[in-house]
């Protein structure tokens, strides 16, 4: 049984700021994990946590020498 939370493609959009339209075709292409019910479909929250993680790049130390 899942306990995860699944969310509608407009809260995943909400959250993430990719629109709707773009979670559909991920979807339909298969490149996100989602679950079907009936006519609907959700995203696990953790597909989504996922996304953001892989999109993740930490910030480059950069040290503040002036221009020559």
């Amino acid at each position: 049984m899942i306990t995860e939370k699944l969310l509608s493609v407009f809260e995943a959009e909400a959250i993430t700021g990719r629109r709707a339209s773009t979670w559909r075709r991920d979807i339909r292409e298969r490149r996100v994990g989602h679950v079907r019910i009936g006519r609907q479909v959700r995203i696990p929250l953790s597909e989504v946590q996922r996304l953001i993680g892989n999109g993740y790049r930490p910030p480059v130390e950069t040290t503040n020498q002036p221009a020559e």
